[in-house]
Protein backbone atom coordinates (compact mmCIF):
# COMPACT_ATOMS: atom_id res chain seq x y z
CA UNK A 1 0.00 0.00 0.00
CA UNK A 2 1.20 3.35 -0.94
CA UNK A 3 -0.37 6.69 0.36
CA UNK A 4 1.35 9.08 -1.36
CA UNK A 5 0.45 13.30 -0.41
CA UNK A 6 1.92 16.79 -0.91
CA UNK A 7 2.36 19.36 1.27
CA UNK A 8 4.25 22.67 2.08
CA UNK A 9 7.11 22.01 4.75
CA UNK A 10 7.34 25.11 7.01
CA UNK A 11 10.24 26.92 8.11
CA UNK A 12 11.02 25.42 11.34
CA UNK A 13 10.25 22.04 9.72
CA UNK A 14 7.95 20.21 11.57
CA UNK A 15 5.28 18.12 10.37
CA UNK A 16 2.22 16.77 12.09
CA UNK A 17 1.29 13.71 10.15
CA UNK A 18 -2.38 12.17 10.35
CA UNK A 19 -2.52 8.40 9.20
CA UNK A 20 -5.53 7.54 7.17
CA UNK A 21 -7.18 4.54 9.12
CA UNK A 22 -7.46 2.35 6.13
CA UNK A 23 -2.82 2.15 6.78
CA UNK A 24 -2.45 -0.81 9.43
CA UNK A 25 -0.51 -0.05 12.74
CA UNK A 26 3.10 -1.12 12.60
CA UNK A 27 5.82 0.33 11.19
CA UNK A 28 6.09 2.41 8.27
CA UNK A 29 8.86 3.78 5.82
CA UNK A 30 8.36 7.30 5.31
CA UNK A 31 9.86 9.21 1.88
CA UNK A 32 10.45 13.04 2.05
CA UNK A 33 10.95 13.91 -1.55
CA UNK A 34 11.08 17.43 -3.09
CA UNK A 35 8.15 18.46 -5.17
CA UNK A 36 8.97 18.78 -8.86
CA UNK A 37 7.66 21.92 -9.16
CA UNK A 38 10.34 23.21 -6.79
CA UNK A 39 11.88 26.67 -7.94
CA UNK A 40 15.64 25.69 -8.05
CA UNK A 41 16.51 29.16 -7.21
CA UNK A 42 14.89 28.71 -4.07
CA UNK A 43 18.60 27.68 -2.61
CA UNK A 44 21.47 28.99 -4.71
CA UNK A 45 24.86 27.26 -5.29
CA UNK A 46 26.69 28.74 -2.21
CA UNK A 47 23.78 26.78 -0.11
CA UNK A 48 22.35 30.25 0.78
CA UNK A 49 18.34 30.93 0.09
CA UNK A 50 17.28 33.86 -1.59
CA UNK A 51 17.62 35.87 1.30
CA UNK A 52 21.08 35.34 1.83
CA UNK A 53 20.86 33.23 5.37
CA UNK A 54 21.99 29.62 5.31
CA UNK A 55 18.92 27.02 5.83
CA UNK A 56 19.92 26.26 9.46
CA UNK A 57 19.81 29.39 10.54
CA UNK A 58 17.00 30.14 8.73
CA UNK A 59 15.32 27.28 10.16
CA UNK A 60 16.25 28.13 13.67
CA UNK A 61 14.88 31.57 14.72
CA UNK A 62 11.89 32.20 16.76
CA UNK A 63 8.57 31.89 14.96
CA UNK A 64 6.87 34.92 16.76
CA UNK A 65 9.60 37.09 17.00
CA UNK A 66 12.19 36.03 14.27
CA UNK A 67 14.93 35.91 16.59
CA UNK A 68 17.80 33.28 16.92
CA UNK A 69 17.32 30.79 18.95
CA UNK A 70 20.73 30.60 20.36
CA UNK A 71 23.15 32.60 21.65
CA UNK A 72 25.38 34.07 19.04
CA UNK A 73 28.74 32.25 20.44
CA UNK A 74 27.17 29.12 19.30
CA UNK A 75 26.15 30.03 15.73
CA UNK A 76 30.06 31.56 15.61
CA UNK A 77 31.43 28.06 17.18
CA UNK A 78 29.72 26.62 14.52
CA UNK A 79 31.23 29.06 11.33
CA UNK A 80 34.65 28.03 13.04
CA UNK A 81 34.08 24.31 12.52
CA UNK A 82 32.50 24.82 8.99
CA UNK A 83 35.63 27.01 8.27
CA UNK A 84 37.95 24.72 9.83
CA UNK A 85 36.60 21.49 7.14
CA UNK A 86 36.68 24.06 4.43
CA UNK A 87 40.49 24.98 5.14
CA UNK A 88 39.65 28.57 5.72
CA UNK A 89 41.22 28.34 8.62
CA UNK A 90 43.83 25.81 10.21
CA UNK A 91 42.30 23.22 12.43
CA UNK A 92 42.65 23.43 15.99
CA UNK A 93 41.71 19.03 16.42
CA UNK A 94 43.91 16.49 16.63
CA UNK A 95 43.99 13.87 14.14
CA UNK A 96 44.82 10.61 14.15
CA UNK A 97 46.14 7.81 11.40
CA UNK A 98 44.96 4.79 13.73
CA UNK A 99 42.60 4.12 16.54
CA UNK A 100 46.00 3.07 18.06
CA UNK A 101 47.39 6.45 17.86
CA UNK A 102 44.19 8.12 19.52
CA UNK A 103 44.01 5.45 22.47
CA UNK A 104 47.73 6.50 22.84
CA UNK A 105 46.74 10.01 22.93
CA UNK A 106 43.79 9.40 25.29
CA UNK A 107 46.22 7.67 27.90
CA UNK A 108 48.76 9.82 27.85
CA UNK A 109 48.78 12.53 30.67
CA UNK A 110 49.68 16.12 28.90
CA UNK A 111 50.72 18.93 30.95
CA UNK A 112 49.98 20.97 28.13
CA UNK A 113 45.74 19.46 27.89
CA UNK A 114 44.11 21.50 29.67
CA UNK A 115 41.07 18.82 29.67
CA UNK A 116 42.96 17.13 32.72
CA UNK A 117 42.37 19.83 34.67
CA UNK A 118 38.55 19.83 35.05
Amino acid sequence: MTIEQTVEIPADHRLVIDVPAEVPAGRAVITFTPAADQKPDKISADGLDHAGECPFCAAHRDPVTGNPLYKPEIYASMQEADDMAAGKIPSTLRSFNTIAEMWEDLMRDDPDDDLDDE
